[in-house]
């Protein structure tokens, strides 16, 4: 398999021969099932509380948009991006109290949901150093 990025050359312009995204590989169930086991594993792991506990419940709602936002992160359609706009992650987690040990419950419930829905070591190992470079891009407190 070729290398894995973010987004195929003509949607970024890179010279690179690359001809994969993780949402090429794993698709669109892929990211929906990612997401949704995500979620499972935030609501059901207790080494998740503080995570879950910050989060608006019903998590219906928070899913939904995770997966929309995953859909273009991974490479797919910008679903996100046409409905809300522009992601800002760091903005929009402003209002919350992100410290480390959030971000590592964060990359824990992540990594684990990768490791059920993820079977592509490549995509895999790719999505786990870009998730941990997003999570702690977003702390926001010592």
């Amino acid at each position: 398999m070729d290398k894995i990025v973010s987004k195929k050359p003509q949607q970024n312009k890179s010279h690179l021969n690359i001809s994969h995204t993780p949402y090429d590989v794993i698709g669109n169930d892929g990211v929906k099932k990612l997401a949704n086991t995500f979620y499972d594993i935030m609501e059901t792991d207790l080494r998740a509380k503080e995570l879950y506990d910050m989060h608006p419940k019903p998590l219906d709602a928070i899913r939904e948009k995770f997966y929309e936002f995953l859909v273009g992160w991974t490479g797919g359609p910008n679903i996100f991006m046409e409905k809300y706009g522009h992601p800002r992650l760091r903005a929009r987690h402003l209002p919350f109290l992100i410290d480390q040990n959030l971000r590592d419950q964060w990359i824990y419930c992540m990594n684990t949901a990768l490791e059920l829905e993820v079977t592509q070591p490549q995509v895999k190992a790719h999505l786990k150093d870009a998730f941990a470079q997003m999570a702690t891009h977003i702390i926001n407190q010592d």
